[in-house]
C-alpha cells in the first residue's frame, strides 16, 4: 500500500477528484494549505500599499491506494492537475505499513 500526497492548485481540485474516481480511488482527504516553491510568491496592492504574498494558497490531497493502483492514481493526478505553468504542484509517494478501519477493525487492503 502507498500513501499519495499531492499539492495542487485550488481550482484543479474537482478535475483531480473526478480523475481519481475514474481509476477506482474511493476516498481521499483534502486540506487547504499555503506554501511556496519555485513559484516564490507575488506582490499585491492593498489600499495603495504594495506587499509581498510569500505563501500561496494550495490544496493538499491525501489518499492511500493498493500497490497495483499507485501508478494509475499518479498519472490521473498529473493529467488532471497540469496547467503547464509554474506552481502546478508536487506528488509525494510513501509506503504504508498498516491501516485499521476503526469502525469494523478491518486491516490493510480490506480497510482501504
Amino acid at each position: 500500500m502507498k500513501k499519495i500526497e499531492a499539492i495542487i492548485k485550488p481550482f484543479k481540485l474537482d478535475e483531480v477528484r473526478e480523475a481519481l474516481s475514474e481509476v477506482g480511488v474511493t476516498g481521499l482527504t483534502v486540506t487547504e494549505v499555503k506554501g511556496f516553491g519555485r513559484q516564490k510568491g507575488h506582490t499585491e496592492l492593498y489600499r495603495g500599499a504594495e506587499y509581498v504574498v510569500d505563501f500561496l494558497p494550495k490544496i493538499k490531497i491525501e489518499l492511500v491506494v493498493a500497490n497495483e493502483t499507485t501508478e494509475a492514481a499518479i498519472e490521473a493526478i498529473i493529467k488532471a492537475a497540469r496547467t503547464g505553468k509554474i506552481g502546478d504542484g508536487k506528488i509525494f509517494v510513501t509506503p504504508v505499513e498498516q491501516i485499521v478501519r476503526i469502525r469494523t477493525g478491518e486491516t490493510n487492503e480490506a480497510a482501504i
